[in-house]
């Protein structure tokens, strides 16, 4: 990395996204209503309307596609990440079913080891890396994040002890802010 967009500690590295999974973009089959099925063989066709706002995890799918409309799209799976990519770009979500997605997403496959998955899911939902996201979104109405400019943005990345103690003091705060919300009710 030539310049370094802030200090951080010693014990912490700096590194492109695409050097902690493998990030690629969704595909859907054509026409989507050939191959949408409510048979017991379908796949999961996740889709951003299968999320829930201000959750970290996607649980399920409202819709399957026929086993033949997976040769068309990307398939994914739980523990994946999926990232939006176009109009609300950026929201990250955990996934915690097997299924195939469209072009709306980018998925993080194969997270390293090195990598804890609430860290990157809080480290990808922070104001830093969606002001990164928002400079290399590419269009003029409709902004859309390509999956070569993403595996560019740089990344802190510190220790696993360190990223443990990030995700559990955002954690502690998280579990204080639903206490004090559910006493203002």
């Amino acid at each position: 990395m030539d310049e370094e967009p802030f200090e951080i500690p010693d014990s912490w590295k700096w590194v492109k996204l695409n050097d902690l999974a493998e990030i690629a973009r969704g595909g859907s089959p054509r026409p989507i209503q050939d191959y949408i099925t409510e048979e017991k063989d379908g796949i999961n066709w996740i889709k951003i309307g299968d999320t829930i706002a201000e959750s970290k995890y996607i649980t399920s799918a409202k819709e399957k596609i026929k086993p033949e409309g997976k040769k068309h799209s990307r398939f994914v799976h739980a523990g994946d990440f999926l990232l939006t990519n176009s109009m609300s770009f950026g929201r990250p979500y955990i996934l915690k079913i097997d299924g195939c997605i469209h072009d709306g997403w980018l998925v993080f496959a194969n997270i390293k080891e090195y990598l804890l998955q609430d860290y990157l899911y809080y480290a990808l939902s922070s104001a830093y890396i969606y002001k990164n996201f928002s400079n290399v979104a590419a269009g003029s109405t409709v902004k859309n994040l390509k999956s070569d400019t993403v595996k560019q943005v740089d990344f802190p990345l510190p220790p696993l002890s360190e990223q443990k103690r990030i995700v559990e003091a955002i954690e502690n705060m998280y579990e204080v802010l639903d206490q004090i919300q559910n006493n203002l009710v």
